[in-house]
């Protein structure tokens, strides 16, 4: 299979999961939302949100394993991949034991103290920490495999494994209702079942297919590699570290000066985004492999062409949906949820638009990466993005409406998104015109096409089934305004290939 056909196959492979699980989380969340209730749903949102911060970690050290395992596949070095695994694999479970340890210790008072929760709802808001903690350490054991998958190019089975973790979610969201002990508490402790599936999907698959996976042994613990693998991971985890505090952060202030009830609103946000972003992250786990491999192969213009693609792909791929969603929110949130929190509407408008904002130029982030010269890049860029809690406590302590909040976070999503340019200019020598010439005009036509049809399907369209015409519209003028601007001679052959194959 060729390196093209092997990006299109994992990207279709992601897109379709995408498609299946958000339809899946859209009927779940309803249901979830109507058992627990605003307030509750609120308290799993700001509980599990203080454990995620900590995720960031197992976010960073798969990235850094999937770095190192594809720059070695791209040396063809099969007895450095192994050790790279089996190092990956101590240094996972290690960390884990010492995280999971030091938040069980500090359960008590994060949920009695720290966090604005009624005190009747205390000891369930403790159950769910601990649930989210189980969770965490369960993700960090399943980081390194997952890693592997995604370095080895094997997105097909991952998206399966995804499928049936959002059917699994569904049938919990369809039981919880009956089910006769707290729904709360039990909502966490099934959610944490669902990690553990998961862990054992993976390592089964794993253990039958690749050679290079084994149980973790301590006789593989390289001191030269560990300390190689932490400096990268190091920056690696301030740099999710970065974004998870930027996203809880928020989520922290308001509730610090507005309740659970705003908590809830943002939680749905964040739960919308998640579900959206796959879209673009489905582009980018498929053609990461590959840059990184083009890197470990001294094959630097290919690696910054590919890095090219991955912007533009990102960023057309995620407007196709997040554009009409954004017209249409208010209407989907009520089909989604019935019963729609304040100020949710705002808050998913906001943060789909600042995600646009940074899948601009999102795949010099896989470049800085394959290169290898993190430490400037991620302390410059990720410090920036961290910077929004500061914009919002001063928004609301000034007396600001909380739109504020968003604008701030909008603003800095864009900054931040062409400050990637003179750092990958500074740190690898990418030139900034070419990558503007090549990224930024190929995305303007499509993007301003889409807004402006779904701007007069909004405002001069009323019929009760508007959301369809408008989807269909935007779509419609987006794909085509694709293909006469933002595709290449080559790409749109390429394209017509590929469909005349799968026609045959």
């Amino acid at each position: 299979m060729t390196n093209s056909n092997r990006i299109i196959i994992n990207t279709m492979a992601q897109y379709t999961r995408t498609i299946i699980n958000v339809c899946l989380s859209l009927y779940s969340t309803r249901l979830i939302l109507s058992a627990l209730g605003q307030s509750d749903y609120g308290i799993y949102s700001i509980v599990a949100g203080v454990i995620a911060m900590m995720s960031f970690i197992t976010n960073a050290l798969v990235v850094t394993t999937q770095r190192f395992l594809s720059i070695y596949h791209g040396k063809n070095d099969p007895q450095k991949i192994r050790q790279i695994f089996g190092n990956s694999m101590l240094l996972h479970i290690l960390i884990a034991s010492i995280l999971g340890v030091v938040l069980f210790c500090l359960g008590s008072w994060i949920t009695h103290d720290f966090l604005n929760i009624a005190v009747e709802r205390q000891q369930a808001a403790w159950y769910v920490y601990n649930a989210a903690v189980v969770m965490l350490m369960l993700t960090f054991i399943t980081a390194p495999i997952r890693a592997l998958f995604i370095a080895r190019e094997n997105i097909v089975y991952i998206s399966i494994v995804d499928v049936v973790d959002g059917i699994l979610k569904l049938l919990i969201a369809i039981g919880l209702s009956h089910i006769a002990y707290d729904h709360l508490v039990s909502y966490s402790v099934l959610m944490a079942g669902i990690t553990l599936v998961n862990l054992l999907a993976f390592s089964i698959y794993a253990s039958a297919k690749f050679p290079e996976f084994h149980l973790p042994r301590l006789r593989d613990w390289d001191k030269q590699f560990i300390k190689e693998l932490s400096h990268f991971a190091g920056w690696t985890t301030y740099s999710m570290g970065c974004i998870i505090g930027r996203n809880q952060g928020i989520a922290v202030v308001l509730n610090i000066f507005y309740g659970t009830i705003v908590n809830s609103a943002y939680g749905i946000a964040q739960q919308v985004l998640g579900a959206v972003q796959f879209i673009s992250t489905s582009i980018l786990n498929a053609m990461n492999p590959q840059i990184m491999k083009a890197e470990g192969s001294g094959d630097r213009s290919r690696m910054v062409r590919l890095c090219e693609y991955e912007s533009k792909y990102a960023f057309l791929l995620l407007s196709l949906v997040a554009i009409p969603l954004i017209a249409e929110m208010d209407t989907v949130l009520h089909f989604w949820l019935g019963e729609v929190p304040e100020h949710a509407v705002m808050f998913c408008r906001c943060i789909l638009a600042a995600s646009l904002c940074d899948q601009i130029s999102v795949g010099l982030t896989t470049a800085n990466q394959a290169v290898g010269k993190i430490r400037m890049y991620n302390l410059t860029f990720y410090t920036f993005k961290l910077l929004v809690i500061v914009f919002a406590w001063g928004c609301i302590k000034a007396g600001l409406p909380l739109v504020s909040v968003m604008w701030c976070y909008i603003g800095v999503e864009l900054f931040t998104s062409f400050l990637r340019l003179p750092l990958m200019k500074r740190i690898a020598n990418i030139a900034i015109l070419p990558f503007c010439r090549n990224v930024f005009l190929k995305i303007i036509v499509p993007a301003t096409t889409m807004s402006i049809v779904c701007y007069i399907s909004i405002c001069y369209i009323n019929l009760s089934w508007r959301i369809i015409l408008t989807i269909l519209l935007s779509a419609a003028t987006g794909l085509l305004s694709i293909w006469i601007t933002s595709l290449e001679k080559e790409e749109k052959q390429h394209i017509t290939q590929l469909i005349k194959k799968i026609h045959n």
